[in-house]
C-alpha cells in the first residue's frame, strides 16, 4: 500500500506538472519580495517602522522545546558598551567584549560601519534573560536608533543573551557577508525586536544554545528581510525561524537540528520563497503532539493577539520527526505552492488544526481551537488533515493540487465540543486521493475524488443522503456537498 500511495503521488505529480506548467514556468523560481536589500544594501523606498504595536512576542523557547522568558520586563535606562556612538563611526579590525552584559558595539545614532571586522563577546558573568531578548542587552552588536552597517566580518559570542547582531526601535541595521556564531542560551544569531528593522544577505549564522533560533525577533515585533545564506540553529528550542515580527525570507537554508523549524506566534507573518527548512523537533511529554511548522497563542501576554501568516513558495521543507504544520488557540493561514514536501517516516499528519490540552498554557482547555485557511496551489500534500469541533478549516486545493490521506474529526483536545467546522474546496484541476474513511462539514469538489486504487468514493450526509455513491471502501461523511468549487475565499502567494 505504502509503494502504492508513492506511485499514485508520482503519477499526481507529473499530471500537474502538465497541467500547470505554463504558470510553474511564470513563478519558479520566485523573484525574491519587494523590499528586499538590494545591491548595495540601501533600503527600499518608503518609511521603516516606528513606534512597535502593543503587546508583541514571548521571549523565545520555541513552544516544542524549553519555554523562554514570559512576562513584564523593563527597559533599561542605559546599556554598557566597549563602543558606543550617537554619530557617523567606521570601525575595523578587531573589536572585544568581556563585561557582564555589555554589547560591543551600541549604536543610538547616526550611520555606523562596521567592516572587515573580528567581533568576539566572551562573558561567564552575563544573565541573558528578558532584558536581552527583548531589548538586546549583552548582544555583540546592537543598534537602538540611527543605521548600523556590517560586511565582510566575523561575530562570535559566548555569553548568555549574546545575541549576534540586535536591532531594536528606530534603528535600522545591514548584515552583509558575515558569519555569525553564538554559543549559550538566549542568543540568538540576527534578531530583532521592539519594531527594529534588519536586513540581511549571505550571512552563514549558527548558534548553539536554547531559546537561540539563527533567526530570531521577540517582543514589540519589526521587519527582517533576508536574501541567501545559511541559518543552523542547534539548540533545544531553537526553531531556525522565531517569527514574532514580519519576516521574509528568500533562497536561504534554514535548519533546526533540535526543534520544529518555524514557530510564528500571534499577529506576524513570513514569507519564504526558495528555501530549504528543515526541522527536527523531539517527541515531548508537555507537547500533544510533534510538529514542523507551527502557528499558535502562547497567551503570556507578549505577542499581541491576532491572525498569523505562513507563505513558502517553492523549495523544500523536510520533517525529520512528527507531523507538519500545526495551528491552535489562534487565527492563521496558510498558503503553499510548489513545495517539495518530505515527512518523516513516522509523520502523524499533514496539517493539524485543532485545540491543545493546555499543558503549556495556550489559552483555555476546550475553548483553545483555530480558526485556519490553508490554500493549496499546485501543491502534492501526503498525509492526513486533522481538525475538531472547537476549530474552523477552510481547506482550499487550487491549480493542480493533490491531498493524498484522510481528513479526521480529531476530539481528544476539543473539550466538551463546539459548533466548528471543516470546509473543503476542490478546483476542477486538484485532486483528491482518499485513504481512509473521513468526516468534514461541507465539501466543494469539481474536481476529483478517488481512493489509491483509483476508485470512487462515496461521498454521504451525515443524515443518510448519498451524494455520491462511490465503488471505493472508504466513504467521506458531510453536512453539505456539492460539485461546484466557489474558491473566491482561497489565499494566493505574495508576488515581488
Amino acid at each position: 500500500m505504502k509503494n502504492l500511495k508513492k506511485i499514485i503521488s508520482l503519477l499526481l505529480t507529473v499530471v500537474m506538472l502538465s497541467l500547470c506548467a505554463p504558470a510553474l514556468a511564470d513563478s519558479m523560481p520566485p523573484e525574491p519580495p519587494s523590499g528586499e536589500m538590494p545591491e548595495g544594501m540601501t533600503p527600499p523606498d518608503g518609511e521603516f517602522p516606528g513606534e512597535p504595536p502593543e503587546g508583541g512576542a514571548p521571549g523565545e523557547g520555541g513552544p516544542g522545546g524549553m519555554g523562554g522568558p514570559g512576562g513584564g520586563s523593563s527597559q533599561p535606562d542605559s546599556y554598557d558598551a566597549v563602543n558606543s556612538y550617537d554619530s557617523d563611526a567606521e570601525l575595523t579590525g578587531e573589536i572585544t567584549s568581556t563585561g557582564a552584559d555589555e554589547n560591543a558595539v551600541l549604536v543610538t545614532g547616526g550611520s555606523v560601519t562596521v567592516s572587515d571586522a573580528t567581533v568576539s563577546r566572551t562573558s561567564s558573568d552575563s544573565t541573558g534573560g528578558d532584558s536581552a531578548s527583548f531589548y538586546g542587552v549583552g548582544a555583540a552588536l546592537l543598534a537602538t536608533d540611527g543605521t548600523l552597517t556590517v560586511t565582510d566580518s566575523t561575530i562570535t559570542t559566548d555569553a548568555a543573551g549574546g545575541a549576534g547582531v540586535f536591532s531594536y526601535g528606530d534603528a535600522v541595521v545591514y548584515v552583509k557577508d558575515t558569519t555569525i556564531e553564538t554559543t549559550q542560551g538566549t542568543s540568538g544569531g540576527i534578531h530583532v525586536a521592539g519594531g527594529g528593522t534588519l536586513y540581511a544577505e549571505n550571512l552563514t549564522v549558527t548558534t548553539q544554545g536554547g531559546s537561540s533560533a539563527a533567526i530570531r525577533s521577540d517582543r514589540g515585533s519589526g521587519t527582517m528581510v533576508i536574501n541567501g545564506g545559511s541559518y543552523t540553529a542547534n539548540g533545544s528550542g531553537s526553531p531556525a525561524v522565531y517569527v514574532t515580527a514580519d519576516i521574509t525570507i528568500s533562497d536561504a537554508e534554514l535548519t533546526a537540528t533540535g526543534s520544529e523549524a518555524l514557530c510564528l506566534e500571534g499577529l506576524n507573518s513570513v514569507k519564504l520563497y526558495n528555501c530549504t527548512l528543515t526541522g527536527d523537533m523531539p517527541d515531548q511529554e508537555q507537547n500533544d503532539n510533534t510538529w514542523t511548522v507551527i502557528l499558535y497563542q502562547s497567551m503570556s501576554g507578549d505577542a499581541q493577539v491576532g491572525e498569523g501568516s505562513f507563505e513558502m513558495d517553492g523549495g523544500k521543507l523536510v520533517s525529520l520527526n512528527g507531523g507538519l504544520f500545526y495551528t491552535t488557540n489562534t487565527d492563521s493561514t496558510f498558503v503553499l505552492r510548489g513545495v517539495e514536501i518530505e515527512a518523516s517516516e513516522d509523520s502523524e499528519y499533514f496539517l493539524r488544526v485543532t485545540g491543545n490540552a493546555n499543558q503549556r498554557g495556550w489559552g483555555s482547555t476546550g475553548a483553545n481551537g483555530a480558526n485556519c485557511t490553508f490554500t493549496a496551489i499546485q501543491q502534492t500534500m501526503d498525509g492526513d488533515i486533522q481538525w475538531d469541533s472547537i476549530s474552523n478549516l477552510d481547506l482550499y486545493l487550487t491549480d493542480g493540487s493533490a491531498l493524498i490521506g484522510a481528513i479526521v474529526d480529531d476530539e481528544s483536545c476539543a473539550g466538551e465540543g463546539g459548533d466548528g467546522a471543516c470546509h473543503v474546496v476542490i478546483d476542477e484541476s486538484s485532486t483528491w486521493v482518499v485513504t481512509g474513511d473521513s468526516t468534514l462539514t461541507a465539501l466543494e469538489c469539481a474536481g476529483s475524488i478517488v481512493d489509491d486504487a483509483g476508485q470512487s468514493v462515496s461521498v454521504v450526509g451525515a443524515d443518510g443522503t448519498v451524494y455520491v455513491e462511490g465503488d471505493s471502501e472508504f466513504t467521506i461523511t458531510v453536512d453539505s456537498y456539492t460539485a461546484e468549487a466557489d474558491t473566491t475565499g482561497a489565499g494566493a502567494i505574495t508576488e515581488a
